[in-house]
């Protein structure tokens, strides 16, 4: 994998996972089986070194995963124009890994972590919620191999 071409704006690992920590969402790509590159917005969870998301059971992401785990996920942070200056002040992280369906204690783990992400007043009913829609969703996990950090600060 090719080295960042602006060193100087790279940021430590501990800064890069504080960024996932921290987001609010990220966006993965996937590659389908003709190259083709598809990149969505979701919602997640980091623990571990991991990062969890729900999804359908089936779909175009789905595809793509399956024909090849290989994926990216990136989260920005905060940004601000600098119009003046024809830039942005910029916080991001790329995270590269595999991705894999997660079943079991794992799963049950991975729903109610992101329930205390985004819902955390709702603990309790989120978690009928996630009964009744238990047979529609997958969960997924990225095992995070590479993440790199960049900033403009």
């Amino acid at each position: 994998m090719r080295e960042m071409r602006r060193k100087d704006r790279e940021i430590p690992g501990h800064a890069a996972k504080a960024l996932l920590e921290a987001g609010e969402f990220g966006i993965l790509s996937t590659a389908g089986p003709d190259g083709q590159p598809y990149g969505l917005p979701l919602s997640y969870a980091f623990k571990d070194n991991c990062l969890y998301f729900h999804c359908a059971v089936d779909g175009h992401k789905i595809e793509n995963m399956d024909d090849n785990p290989k994926v990216s996920f990136c989260v920005v942070g905060k940004t601000r124009l600098l119009p003046d200056k024809f830039a942005t002040e910029y916080e991001s992280a790329v995270a590269f890994g595999v991705v894999s369906e997660v079943r079991g204690e794992e799963r049950r783990n991975a729903l109610v972590w992101l329930l205390e992400k985004y819902s955390p007043d709702y603990i309790e009913e989120g978690k009928v919620y996630i009964e009744q829609k238990d047979k529609v969703t997958k969960v997924m996990k990225i095992t995070i191999d590479r993440l790199s950090g960049k900033a403009r600060r």
